[in-house]
């Protein structure tokens, strides 16, 4: 365990992580309870040593220990201030690194990473091995390096850096001939293990040894330009590049973001020293600062590294390096390293002809001319870490600023880049973008703020709008915004200038992908819903989870998605746009599939959520999901709402879709499913959207009782909304259909809601008709879960009309069948009936027991519309009872549901009540006041005061 956290010291280790690199396959049966008894027993061992502390961090566990105590990270340390100094010092280090290896690496520690990690660390000695013998071959050694070079060789027979330089070590110990047959004997042990030719180093250095090269003989570092007079070398004076293009005249914003490249700046210069020892005395050195912008095509990465390097120059005065890497460039291949290093050392002066044509050796003369210098790198548009890592100077006087759309992972891990995520515009920063390209006389304000709204804050479309915006400029801004509306990412395109379009820049990013990530890249443009997760991603595509974590994975680092908490994922509008028009181009078939298995996953989850908060509702079952639909899993009432909560967009959307699809079966099942959630939530508008399209699809479905449930509930729906007549009109209709269809079950439960609709427009005794006509029904049937809320009803409405003793026969029958079937909601809706008849007769005390059981419950299931509704009632006996502060906040919570629910009328009321409240409180506390005022002051005074009160009341 000490070794799995060793190894990455600093650094969180996941969970996961740990687990495999102890148990590797095979794991114990409670492998994370062990663990996190390894860990603890770790800590305190740790802590009783003082030298290191196990740190639980978010996503894992880190070692946290001072660098110097742990031989690894000094051996990585070292290294990489070997690559910052001179030759000599670069020497000197790399002993002092290679000197910490005692044996080998985890010794004692078996299993599968252990064996992986051995080799990984074997290779780093390897590498360090090489880099002191190429400093050493720099420092014009040759000889004494021969024995070492051929026991290496034995080692890693097929390692060309080693057989190059024991071919370079021989040469200039005059053992030419051995130099060319070890060249011989590699080449054929490479044709015949690999089938490959030497690489094009290796081959360069063998013909410059038969040519007999004078380079090969002075040290290389002296290859730097230098012109020899006399004898003596005189240096040119080099030339301080200046190579950053023109500051963006229209930059923006970015306050946060500029602000943290600053940060990272100073904490360069000024911080994040790493631990070395030289001798017996230990140093500091800082590290190079590199900070990498990414973020999707147009969203202004260069922008942003171009403006900040203009407004830091003073910081940089050996000068600015900048390069376009063509990472993602529609009519240009990535550039090799190769080349930018060739440009860079043309740009600090090096003659072409002295130009090492070996990228390794290219790239150590960059480092060295860079050297201690205070000088500026811009690295744009980088595809992969490839192009990027030959061209990072050795030296912390440097500064790197590195834009692309892929996270460079490796670069972030190994170099220590700070990755800076760019978004959208805010409001503010889009809208002073919109007002500096067009001009105050332009800028109207309505305008302005539709085109940031269709913009969605997307820097480059923004730009493109003002551009289009500009070339017209006797077209009115409203008439621009109404083109974009109509027209969207069409209007964002260019014939000729594919810099100049939206979906063009977008595209770029394609290149990378996979024909499978492109497939689920347009799918996801297609999806209904704001947002998306992994498990409706595998319905979505069909694949397997890990291919589809993958394929969001590599979506996510290309900037083309966004990963949210929550695990969580979604796309700018904008982007969503172009990935449905990369969808179209698949067949009419895959969409259409992989919408229907969307929609099912959507559908069966909601279903199964449905159960969960209704289980004693009959529900009609859906179709089974397409195959490879995997629905969520959801466990209890809980899971269910919470699931519901998060997912509720999605599913008005997966709605939607269905009725484009015409997939009528999914329509009607939706707005069933998610019935009770929107009732208890209080969304009742989209209720009343799903019930309305739900009643559409019902017209096409067989099942009569389908039409009558749709008219039900979309009757029910109107209600809530106070629409009465159209409650009405839609509940005749249903019942009509249930008494034509005989289907008695579905008449009652009309007459109940027939009930709800009445009540509403204040007519108690035609609402207690209809539920009592329900309660016949439900006992002929023998249905003694609906017969429960019947008489909860009967029971509400005869309290309503002021018959106590029936109303409370019927509601506590309603309470003993609730507690019967195990119905908290039904329970808590009788509890809050009996609340309701113990105010009216008098009885607040028990009232107010009666509302705080059924609130109690009404919070257990989640039922907002409900809770409101009892909170509301239960103030009431709270203020008969002189209970002020109870019956402010009882109803203040109340008022705030109401709002959130867009129950107006209820809100209006409800504040009215606590305005005649605090009226009230204030009228009773200025009467006791004056009371006490009485018994305080002399009886004189009491006479003149009253004497005053009759002068006002005469004037008044």
């Amino acid at each position: 365990m000490l070794a799995a956290l060793a190894v990455d010291a600093g650094r969180v280790v996941p969970v996961d992580r740990l687990i495999d690199r102890v148990w590797g396959d095979d794991p114990p049966l409670r492998a994370r309870t062990t663990l996190l008894n390894y860990l603890s027993r770790l800590r305190l061992l740790l802590a009783s040593a003082g030298t290191a502390v196990v740190a639980r961090r978010p996503g894992g566990y880190s070692l946290d220990v001072e660098r110097f105590t742990v031989d690894l990270l000094r051996f990585h340390d070292l290294c990489a201030q070997a690559r910052t100094g001179d030759d000599r010092q670069a020497a000197a280090l790399l002993r002092q690194a290679l000197d910490l290896w005692q044996g080998e690496a985890l010794t004692g520690i078996e299993g599968d990473w252990a064996e992986a990690e051995r080799y990984r660390l074997h290779q780093q000695l390897l590498g360090a091995e090489c880099d002191l013998t190429d400093t050493l071959l720099r420092l014009g050694h040759g000889e004494d390096l021969v024995a070492t070079l051929s026991a290496r060789t034995v080692r890693w027979p097929l390692d060309e850096r080693v057989a190059s330089q024991l071919m370079l070590a021989l040469h200039r110990a005059g053992r030419t001939a051995d130099a060319l047959a070890h060249y011989r004997a590699l080449r054929d042990r490479l044709v015949e293990h690999l089938g490959t030719e030497p690489g094009t180093a290796l081959q360069d250095l063998h013909q410059r040894i038969l040519d007999t090269d004078p380079t090969l003989t002075p040290p290389l570092a002296a290859i730097t330009g230098a012109a020899i007079t006399s004898g003596t070398a005189a240096k040119a004076e080099p030339p301080v590049p200046r190579q950053l293009p023109a500051p963006p005249r229209w930059f923006t914003g970015r306050g946060t973001e500029l602000a943290r490249l600053d940060q990272a700046l100073t904490a360069g210069l000024h911080g994040d020293r790493l631990l070395f020892e030289t001798g017996s005395a230990r140093q500091t050195a800082t590290t190079v600062v590199i900070s990498a912008i990414g973020g999707t095509g147009g969203i202004g990465k260069t922008w942003l590294a171009l403006a900040w390097a203009h407004r830091h120059l003073d910081r940089f005065p050996d000068g600015q390096l900048f390069i376009d890497l063509h990472g993602f460039s529609p009519t240009e291949e990535p550039m090799a390293p190769e080349s930018a290093v060739h440009g860079f050392l043309d740009a600090l002066g090096v003659a072409s002809g002295r130009i090492p044509p070996n990228l390794d050796a290219q790239a150590a003369l960059y480092r060295s001319l860079v050297a201690g210098k205070r000088m500026l790198v811009v690295l744009d548009n980088a595809a992969t870490v490839d192009q990027v890592v030959p061209l990072l100077p050795g030296s912390p006087t440097c500064t790197v600023l590195v834009t692309g759309r892929t996270r460079l992972a490796s670069l972030i891990d190994r170099h220590g880049a700070r990755h800076l995520q760019l978004d959208i515009l805010d409001r503010v920063e889009a809208r002073a973008l919109l007002a500096a390209r067009l001009g105050a006389d332009r800028a109207e304000a309505d305008a302005v703020d539709e085109l940031v709204e269709l913009c969605g804050g997307y820097p480059l479309a923004l730009s493109i709008t003002a551009r289009v915006a500009a070339s017209r400029p006797g077209i009115p801004l409203t008439e621009i915004a109404a083109e974009l509306r109509e027209l969207g990412l069409e209007m964002l395109d260019h014939d000729t200038d594919s810099a100049a379009s939206l979906p063009d820049v977008l595209s770029w990013s394609l290149r990378w992908l996979t024909d499978e990530q492109r497939t689920v890249f347009g799918l996801l443009g297609i999806a209904p819903g704001p947002d998306t997760t992994l498990p409706a991603v595998v319905s979505l595509t069909g694949l397997p989870p890990a291919r589809a974590r993958k394929a969001l994975a590599t979506l996510e680092n290309a900037s083309l998605l966004e990963r949210r908490p929550g695990g969580r994922y979604a796309m700018h509008d904008l982007v969503r746009t172009y990935a449905a028009s990369i969808a179209h181009d698949l067949p009419d078939d895959v969409r259409e599939a992989a919408l229907v298995r969307v929609m099912d996953f959507h559908l069966h989850t909601a279903h199964t959520a449905d159960h969960l908060l209704e289980p004693t509702r009959q529900h009609l079952e859906p179709d089974p999901p397409a195959p490879g639909v995997h629905p969520h899993p959801l466990h209890d009432a809980a899971a269910a709402t919470a699931w519901l909560q998060t997912e509720h967009a999605n599913l008005l959307a997966t709605q939607r879709a269905a009725v484009v699809l015409g997939h009528h079966p999914a329509v009607w099942h939706l707005a069933q499913a998610l019935e009770s959630f929107h009732y208890r939530s209080g969304h009742l508008r989209d209720a009343l959207a799903m019930w309305r399209a739900a009643v559409d699809a019902a017209a096409h479905l067989p099942d009569p009782a389908t039409r009558s449930g749709a008219h039900r509930a979309l009757g029910y729906a109107y209600a809530r909304l106070g629409l009465h007549e159209e409650a009405t009109d839609h509940l005749d209709q249903a019942l009509d259909l249930a008494v034509r269809h005989d289907d008695p079950t579905q008449q009652a439960h009309i007459h109940r809601t027939l009930a709800a609709v009445w009540e509403r427009r204040g007519e108690d005794q035609r609402a207690l008709d209809h539920v009592r006509q329900a309660l016949n029904l439900h006992r002929a049937l023998g249905q003694p879960e609906w017969e429960a809320h019947a008489l909860c009803g009967v029971g509400w409405f005869a309290a309503r009309l002021g018959d106590f003793d029936t109303a409370r026969d019927h509601c506590r029958a309603a309470l003993t069948l609730y507690r019967h079937h195990d119905n908290p909601d039904g329970e808590a809706d009788a509890l809050d009936s009996l609340g309701f008849i113990a105010h009216r007769t008098g009885h607040y005390q028990q009232a107010v027991g009666h509302y705080h059981q059924a609130l109690t419950l009404y919070r257990t299931v989640d039922n907002r519309y409900q809770l409101a509704d009892s909170l509301d009632r239960l103030g009431h006996p709270h203020a008969a009872l002189g209970q002020h502060e109870q019956a402010s906040t009882t109803w203040r919570e109340a008022l705030g549901l109401y709002r959130e629910q867009g129950r107006d009328e209820d809100a209006e009321r409800v504040q009215q009540q606590l305005d005649d409240l605090d009226r009230d409180h204030s009228i009773t506390t200025a009467t006791a006041t004056a009371s006490m005022v009485r018994k305080a002051v002399p009886a004189d005074n009491l006479i003149h005061a009253s004497e005053r009160r009759e002068q006002d009341k005469g004037s008044g």
